[in-house]
């Protein structure tokens, strides 16, 4: 029986459009080329930093976001806030938890994004960063982390993310139940392949999920 529900952040929590938008004003390109660019790595299973060096040959990402910062110190760039949050994430999250599940956000995120996710007082027991953690996804290490601060057997705990590669399938090697959000590039593409079938669930949405956990 699931007793924990863990979300992935990016493209499950966080609406991306604006970091993405904001990228594609920053490298000089209209914001269709980026977002097809971004398109078309999750088309080849090509990691999203390859859609820069496409657009933007010789592209440094970690030299561009430290002058980005000098051009912009008080902006978002490439961060979020509570404005990025998709619509359902408050209202699923705290219906879940009110059912009696635990509530954890743990995803690839860089130290910085665990201030930005405590400052929107989600309905959630803790949240944690790859980052803060020091392994990443889709490593073993990153959810045996998840099953350490759940608490729980991996059994029992159901993760929920937008992608097979990173989320799904690591997630269901580790022995956890998982759910697949049809939501961002990766979502909607990787739901339409055959290893989709791995997931216990596909969703169009977080507030699909409380059914399926009631069931």
């Amino acid at each position: 029986m699931i007793k924990v529900v863990v979300f992935d952040v990016g493209e499950t929590l966080i609406d991306e459009t604006r970091i993405w938008s904001r990228w594609a004003d920053r490298l000089g390109v209209s914001r269709f080329v980026l977002m097809g660019a971004l398109g078309g790595m999750a088309a080849l299973d090509r990691p999203h930093g390859d859609a820069f060096e496409l657009v933007r040959p010789g592209f440094d990402l970690a030299e561009e976001e430290a002058a980005w910062e000098r051009d912009d110190p008080h902006g978002l760039r490439n961060h979020f806030d509570a404005d990025d949050l998709y619509s359902d994430v408050r209202a699923a999250l705290a219906a879940i938890r009110a059912a009696g599940f635990q509530v954890i956000v743990a995803g690839n995120q860089p130290k910085r994004a665990y201030d930005a996710l405590v400052a929107m007082d989600l309905p959630a027991d803790s949240v944690h960063t790859s980052e803060g953690w020091g392994v990443s996804k889709p490593e073993p290490g990153f959810f045996a982390k998840v099953a350490t601060v759940a608490g729980r057997e991996p059994g029992e705990i159901l993760y929920v993310g937008d992608r097979l590669d990173n989320d799904v399938l690591p997630a269901a090697r580790a022995g956890m139940r998982t759910a697949l959000l049809r939501r961002g590039p990766w979502g909607y593409l990787h739901a339409e392949r055959p290893q989709a079938k791995a997931a216990d669930v596909i969703v169009d949405d977080l507030q699909a999920l409380l059914p399926v956990l009631l069931t």
